[in-house]
C-alpha cells in the first residue's frame, strides 16, 4: 500500500484521530496537574 492509499482508508484515519485526541487530552491533563501542583507548592510556601 502506498501512503496515498493509507491516507484515504477511513478505518486508519479513525484510529489516527483517536490516538491524536488521546495524546492531546493526555497532554492537557498532565499540564493541568503540573500547574495545580506548582500553585499548591506556592500557596504552601506563602503560608509558612
Amino acid at each position: 500500500m502506498t501512503v496515498a492509499e493509507l491516507l484515504t482508508d477511513p478505518v486508519l484515519l479513525g484510529i489516527l484521530a483517536v490516538l491524536l485526541a488521546f495524546v492531546f487530552f493526555g497532554y492537557l491533563l498532565m499540564r493541568r496537574t503540573v500547574l495545580g501542583l506548582r500553585e499548591g507548592y506556592r500557596d504552601g510556601q506563602r503560608r509558612e
